[in-house]
Parts: C-alpha cells; sequence; structure tokens
C-alpha cells in the first residue's frame, strides 16, 4: 500500500465462521478517505459458486447500481435500493480453499455536510465453470460520517462467513500529510484503533513485531482443561495474567512489558479434550513473549482427584463407597483458583462431580444430588469493553441428571466445550458413553498507547 494508507483494523474468521463482521471505532479525524480489502469464502451453496453479503455502514442500508458478470453470460445491469450487495464471494460449491476477493472504496466518508459514495470491484475465485465478477457504486445518504462497516453473508446465521476470510480496513491520509494514527506494531488475527490505543487480539498462534520500542499491556488466557467422564468434575479454566481490570488466582495486576524492534512469539494454548469414562486432559499453555499462562487442570474421573493447572480441574464423586470424594485440583498462584471436589454415595443418585476452578474464583464442591458449580471468571477491559474470561466448567448429578452453573462466560455446562478463545473450562460428564467437554482455546489480546 502507498505510504498514506494506514491500516486501521484487521479481522481474520477463525474455525467457528462468523455471522457478520464489523469494523468499528473507525477513527474520524486524519484521514479523508477508507479502503476495505476482504478475501471472503461462505460456509454454503447459493445456487452458484459464488455468494451474495449484504455491506451496511452504520447500521443503514446503501442504495446502488452494478455491472455483473456471470461465467460466460452477457454482464447485467442491476439496481437495489435496500441492501448494496458484493456477489464475489467464493461458496461452499467452489473449488476447496479458493476464496474471493473484494475491494471497496469510500471517499470523504467523515463528511457530514454531504452524502457518502462508494465503489466496488469483486470477483469470486472456482475452477469451475461459473463465477461471478462485479462493479458497482453507491450511495450513503445521509450527512452523518461513517463510523461503522458491517459484511453480512446472504441468509445469515444459516450462511456465515467462513474461517481464513480476511478483512482489512485502511485509512487514507491526504497526500503530502502524516497519517495521525499509525499502528506501531504488526501480528494478530485481528488489529484496531480506538484513537487512543492499538489493539492487537491473537486467536491463533503467530508472531507480534514493534516497528519502534514500545510498552504494552497484556492479556494472556491460556487453553481451559476438558471435563471428566463417569460423574467427571469440571475442567478447570487456563490460567490468566493480566495488566489491566485484574488478573487471575487474586494476585496483583501484571507489569507492562518493555519491547524492542524484534519478533516476539505468541502460542495460543488449545482446550484440552474431554474424557469418556476417564481424566479429562489438561488445556495448553499461552505464551507471549516472558509470560507464559498455565493451561487449565482436568476434571477427575469417578472418585479421582482433578488435575493440577492454571486454575484446578474439579475432582468427581463415586457411587458406592459413601462419603468417598475427589479432591480438586488446585491452581496455579497468581493465574486461577483451585477446582471442587466430587461427592459419593451408596446411592446412585448421590453421585456429583465438583465444578472446575476458575480465574475469578474457586470451583464449588459437588454434594449429594447437587453438581458443583464452576469458577467466576475475570472480567477485563483491556480490548476496550469489559470481557470475562476463564471461567470454570460445571460438575454433574448422575440421577437425575442436572447441571452445575458454569460460572460465568467462557465455562462449559455439564458435558459442553468451554467458549473459543476464553480459556474456559469444559463441564463433566454424567457417565456411561458420554463424554466431558473440551475446553475452550486461549488468547493473546496486546494493546499499546497511539
Amino acid at each position: 500500500m502507498p505510504a498514506n494508507y494506514v491500516l486501521l483494523e484487521k479481522i481474520t474468521v477463525g474455525a467457528a465462521g462468523a455471522a457478520s463482521v464489523t469494523f468499528t471505532g473507525i477513527p474520524q479525524t486524519g484521514y479523508t478517505d477508507l479502503k476495505m480489502v476482504a478475501s471472503m469464502r461462505c460456509t454454503t451453496t447459493f445456487g452458484n459458486n459464488f455468494y451474495d453479503t449484504y455491506i451496511t455502514v452504520n447500521a443503514a442500508n446503501l442504495s446502488w447500481k452494478d455491472l455483473l458478470g456471470q461465467g460466460s453470460g452477457t454482464p447485467s445491469s442491476r439496481n437495489d435500493s435496500t441492501n448494496f450487495v458484493t456477489l464475489g464471494v467464493t461458496s461452499s460449491g467452489a473449488t476447496a480453499s479458493t476464496f474471493g476477493s473484494v475491494e471497496l472504496y469510500f471517499p470523504n466518508y467523515n463528511s457530514t455536510t454531504t452524502y457518502k459514495s462508494v465503489s466496488m470491484d469483486s470477483v469470486s475465485e472456482s475452477n469451475a465453470t461459473q463465477a461471478a465478477a462485479q462493479l458497482s457504486a453507491g450511495l450513503y445518504s445521509s450527512n452523518t460520517a461513517i463510523s461503522s462497516i458491517t459484511i453480512t453473508p446472504y441468509n445469515s446465521p444459516t450462511g456465515l462467513l467462513a474461517q481464513y476470510s480476511t478483512f482489512y480496513l485502511y485509512g487514507v491520509a491526504a497526500l503530502g500529510t502524516t497519517p495521525a494514527i499509525v499502528p506501531y506494531a504488526t501480528g494478530g488475527d485481528t488489529i484496531m484503533t480506538d484513537g487512543t490505543y492499538w489493539y492487537h487480539t491473537f486467536v491463533s498462534s503467530g508472531t507480534f513485531t514493534p516497528q519502534k520500542a514500545i510498552t504494552c499491556d497484556y492479556l494472556v488466557v491460556a487453553g481451559g482443561g476438558g471435563g471428566g467422564g463417569d460423574v467427571g468434575g469440571g475442567g478447570g479454566a487456563g490460567g490468566l495474567r493480566s495488566t489491566v481490570t485484574a488478573t487471575g488466582g487474586g494476585g496483583s495486576l501484571e507489569s507492562a512489558l518493555s519491547l524492542t524492534t524484534t519478533g516476539y512469539t505468541v502460542t495460543i494454548g488449545a482446550g484440552g479434550a474431554g474424557g469418556v469414562q476417564l481424566y479429562g486432559n489438561n488445556g495448553s499453555n499461552s505464551v507471549f513473549s516472558t509470560i507464559t499462562s498455565t493451561g487449565g487442570g482436568s476434571g477427575g474421573r469417578a472418585g479421582t482427584a482433578g488435575g493440577v493447572g492454571g486454575s484446578g480441574g474439579a475432582g468427581s464423586g463415586r457411587g458406592n463407597i459413601t462419603g468417598f470424594v475427589g479432591l480438586g485440583g488446585a491452581g496455579t498462584s497468581n493465574q486461577g483458583f483451585a477446582g471442587g471436589t466430587g461427592a459419593g454415595d451408596s446411592s446412585v443418585a448421590g453421585q456429583s462431580g465438583g465444578g472446575g476452578g476458575g480465574a475469578g474464583s474457586a470451583g464449588t464442591n459437588g454434594a449429594l444430588g447437587t453438581g458443583g458449580n464452576g469458577g467466576a471468571g475475570v472480567a477485563t477491559s483491556i480490548s476496550g469493553s469489559s470481557v470475562t474470561y476463564a471461567s470454570g466448567g460445571a460438575g454433574p448429578v448422575y440421577t437425575p441428571p442436572t447441571n452445575g452453573s458454569p460460572g460465568g462466560a467462557g465455562g462449559g455446562i455439564v458435558g459442553g466445550a468451554g467458549t473459543a478463545n476464553t480459556g474456559g473450562g469444559g463441564g463433566g460428564a454424567i457417565g456411561g458413553a458420554t463424554t466431558g467437554g473440551a475446553g475452550g482455546s486461549g488468547i493473546v489480546i496486546v494493546r499499546y498507547a497511539v
């Protein structure tokens, strides 16, 4: 890109797909125009090897006209006053691993005295006989400056933006001027600014490379532990270390890092698999520079202790031995709390699993007839808004099957997975062939001042 093009935000869609993608917090000073570049694929087929996506600004529609070519047919002209549509998106019916390309340009996007125009060109990609190429011109009929842009697939959420779809938003400064806000580092699945900070969010492993010496805040959350099987305990949340709002295990806030112009490895820990009549598996560590958060402990199976981790895995109950319990696993200092114990009884109905430890509190003990609640997570505002991470997984009761509370955002209900990129623990399984929930994967967020 030319020197006067500055990357404002980058978004990469993860494994779960996305019902939409939105650029928010677009700076209103320092730039005259916006340019969006995208590589897109959708998860479903809609009649052809290409797919519609709708583009709105400030949650409002654009009127538009276009010239569209499909396969070997004659290009057609079309007018739609409801939604600004691009057909240059490859669908799941096209050749595997191909992505369509789209570019949009918004001149004078921050004007408060005129309507805003947009131009677009797009082309789908496929080795099949039919694809689409499109040129469009649109109009946002408002004097309001553009502060958000949303891309939504047709028929969302049935049709999703596929994994690895990537979106870049550039601010364009006037020629001969110095852009007002420039990122000082590369790396991350999402890069954005709110005018005060730059945020680099990693949901997959990569490298963070400053372009000059910087001091940065961070959040490092490890993968959550998997829930145990056979009246298993809930998995412990991944360890959480943060320099903003609060950190895990009730410890003091971490210290900001001073970084130089070198590449720093970022590793995103995977969630541990759940067990089938066995222990769950510990989550994997997440790493940023010298900061390592420990993977969440595994939920135990009947009558066994939970694993030790960033936040402890929970023990589980066992029948036929009155009062027998599995102990909760310990947490890691300044990262997370221990898991709860399970409860046993000679009656099948009495078996229960303890809750997995969370970054914010310990998992609760199971009792006869009551599954343990997962420990609470920790809320941090490092991303610009408060988000809760690293909650423990819930413990079950065998008969009648009931759930413990997952402990907050990210922790799994009984048998349920912890939410991806939260480090939540997986829920314990009730028994038989049921499988404990997998732990949620971790996340790393790096923040520094503009």
